[in-house]
């Protein structure tokens, strides 16, 4: 579904990504894991057009993704849920999910898809005419995935979901990304806990300084005794 090819990307003179090979298959969920600085973030924001490679290939489903602009991505099936939840501050709750169907004119459909992500997470239900900037760090983060789904993307592009928020929060919003997934939503998930992110993961791969440095099924990341030391804590 998404192949990122030999893609380099630069930061100014930076060079930040030095050569990030990666595919995404139609149904899975796929991590990508490693330290501070590993180049995370930035493939994310390369895929999603906010930042242009000067060299490699993008594709998702066989098509040049590199030619279109970051908002067009969302009408071919791609969402962002950004790093720090970016979430419009002085919308409410039900405002902002409108916007992430801001390219739909089928209004019963957002209706219903709007209800769908009251069913997803009900605490934003009981919330909808609440401005989005006076909830909590969990809510605003439930309410980013939603506002992304409301887009109805296949494939959903997740950056840090965890960060920032209180352990059993961090649990509801996992429930949620299997959900999603069993509901037919192919996902590329960036997230500092490692541990986690390879629960839910079908794949990975480890980044280190802007390149791949292992890739594997979830499981077998999980016992490998380099990433356990270095992200997953444990020391053998």
């Amino acid at each position: 579904m998404l192949e990122v090819k030999d893609v380099h990307s630069y930061y100014g003179n930076i060079h930040a990504l030095k050569g990030i090979n990666l595919t995404v298959n139609e149904g899975e969920v796929v991590t990508l894991i490693g330290g501070n600085g590993a180049g995370k973030t930035t493939t994310l924001r390369t895929i999603s057009g906010l930042m242009r490679p000067r060299s490699g290939t993008l594709s998702f489903e066989g098509e040049d993704l590199v030619k279109y602009e970051p908002h067009h991505l969302v009408s071919k099936g791609i969402a962002m849920v950004p790093e720090g939840r970016g979430v419009f501050a002085k919308l409410t709750v039900e405002e902002n999910l409108e916007m992430g169907a801001f390219h739909r004119n089928d209004t019963a459909g957002i209706k219903e898809d709007i209800q769908k992500s009251y069913e997803l997470f009900p605490r934003l239900g009981e919330r909808r005419t609440q401005l989005a900037g006076t909830m909590s760090g969990g809510e605003q983060q439930m309410l980013a995935v939603t506002r992304a789904l409301m887009g109805k993307p296949r494939l959903l592009l997740m950056d840090e979901p965890s960060m920032g928020l209180a352990p059993v929060l961090v649990d509801v919003i996992f429930d949620a990304i299997e959900e999603i997934n069993k509901q037919g939503v192919t996902i590329l998930l960036v997230e500092q806990n490692a541990h986690l992110a390879l629960q839910v993961a079908n794949r990975g791969y480890v980044l280190q300084t802007g390149e791949t440095i292992l890739t594997n099924d979830a499981k077998a990341l999980q016992k490998d005794p380099t990433v356990q030391k270095a992200y997953l804590g444990m020391d053998h």
